[in-house]
């Protein structure tokens, strides 16, 4: 039975899905106006690893996650650009996708974006201006009444005072309540084209949380199972999301609350504000993808996530582990089998509350015992519950020759050197064999002796 922590009740609950064996589930996704970074890396796979494992107990999942191809990041980066809205913003949607892919993130059921719901969003905020909880302004703006909504403050666990207290920006004379947020932005003279349209309350653009309301519900409807995100978006974004779809469904709007904790760099929450973040590219040249995956995966999804090349490093090391023992133990094509006591304890584990640190420890332990007793059967149950993860799905030696970080040392290059080693360990030229072995060591890649020859990998 599937435990999962629910940050609205701020405890854990049994999974129960509003229709039996049917999982409806909405991820926010990225805004597009740049490459993404490890933060949105982090997003992307702790909810592909909550479809994989939901879809992995037997549910059917209709997973949503958005796209944001309209606010006012987007607009600035056009204008700067020189280019149209609509070219900046596929360009970063296919570098996302790519991204995505390379992480061996799967694609969710629905990828809407936000400019293709307006219409929606008109007859949302309709029906919040008919039902009392929203008003238009002097300056064009529609603003949502958020003291007019009996449960504001409900995800966050916090009233209005305590809102108030923590609200860092000026107060707006044009809202009625410091705490009011738009639904509706009146367009401003210097805007393109692009970036309006028309509207019951005048040319201009959706606010950034209307789009989110609008677009679960058109897949979803106005109730629906597991809504996740980052941590960040608790307060305001989603909390604000359900001030909107309930004022205007008037009926609970998500059963289970999930977000990811934060990835940290010295201890300080990565952000572009910060400038300490680095892309998801960025990282992708010194680290292979699966590392990466590896990384995000071992830490429970909502504990902090502290980011290094030291962690990294960790990282990769044990995932070479893992590959090492299917290497010198090909694994068996096996059917998972749900009772064998490693199925059993990955299952407890993933049961509670998605915990993939418990998964991915009992991974090692059957590697381990796969390697010791030499069991080719123990080889494929590794690679079948790692598959679950979407780990360890790669030829060994197709991982452990990767070219993530290679440099100069090219596959070639490596194979090369190794046979220069060879001819010069038949002319019992030691002195150079030992050379040629050191100045592999030093470009990190390991030589493997044995009957069959000379093996190698990156270090």
């Amino acid at each position: 039975m599937l435990n999962l922590y629910n940050t609205l009740s701020r405890e854990k609950e049994v999974f129960q899905p509003i229709e039996p064996g049917k999982v409806n589930m909405y991820v926010c996704g990225m805004t597009v106006y740049d490459y993404c970074h490890l933060g949105h890396a982090r997003v992307m796979v702790v909810f592909d690893m909550v479809a994989r494992w939901l879809r992995a107990s037997g549910y059917a999942v209709d997973y949503v996650r958005n796209i944001t191809d309209i606010d006012d990041k987007i607009i600035k980066r056009a204008l700067e650009n020189g280019e149209s809205i609509n070219a900046l913003t596929q360009r970063f949607i296919d570098a996302m996708n790519e991204d995505a892919a390379a992480l061996g993130v799967q694609r969710p059921d629905h990828e809407p974006r936000a400019t293709e719901f307006v219409g929606a969003m008109h007859e949302m905020i309709a029906r919040l201006i008919e039902n009392g909880l929203a008003y238009s302004a002097p300056n064009g703006d529609v603003y949502y009444a958020v003291r007019k909504f009996d449960g504001y403050g409900k995800l966050s666990g916090k009233s209005l005072e305590d809102l108030r207290a923590g609200e860092r920006v000026d107060v707006d004379p044009n809202k009625q309540y410091p705490l009011d947020f738009v639904l509706w932005k009146a367009a401003k003279p210097d805007e393109p084209a692009d970036a309006k349209w028309a509207s019951p309350w005048g040319a201009g653009r959706p606010g950034w949380h209307i789009e989110c309301s609008a677009m679960s519900c058109h897949h979803l409807g106005a109730h629906f199972d597991i809504h996740g995100g980052g941590a960040d978006l608790q307060f305001p974004h989603h909390e604000n999301e359900i001030a909107q779809s309930e004022g205007a469904s008037g009926q609970r709007y998500v059963n289970y609350w999930m977000h990811n904790g934060f990835i940290r760099v010295d201890n300080e929450k990565m952000s572009k504000s910060l400038g300490n973040f680095f892309t998801i590219r960025e990282v992708l040249k010194k680290y292979d993808a699966e590392v990466v995956r590896f990384f995000i995966l071992r830490a429970h999804y909502r504990s902090p996530l502290n980011y290094s090349d030291v962690h990294l490093d960790d990282a990769r090391n044990a995932l070479t582990r893992l590959y090492t023992a299917l290497k010198a133990v090909p694994a068996a094509p096996v059917a998972l089998d749900w009772q064998s006591p490693y199925a059993v304890r990955f299952k407890a584990a993933m049961d509670d509350d998605f915990n993939t640190t418990e998964a991915v420890a009992v991974l090692f332990e059957l590697a381990h015992e796969a390697h010791r007793q030499q069991s080719a059967a123990l080889a494929g149950e590794l690679k079948a519950l790692a598959a679950v993860l979407g780990l360890l799905e790669r030829e060994p030696q197709a991982f452990l020759q990767g070219a993530a970080g290679e440099g100069e040392w090219t596959a070639e290059r490596i194979e090369a050197a190794i046979a220069a080693r060879k001819a010069a360990r038949a002319d019992k030229n030691w002195a150079e064999s030992d050379r040629i072995r050191d100045e592999l060591t030093a470009a990190g890649v390991v030589l493997e002796d044995g009957a069959q020859g000379t093996g190698w990998r990156r270090a």
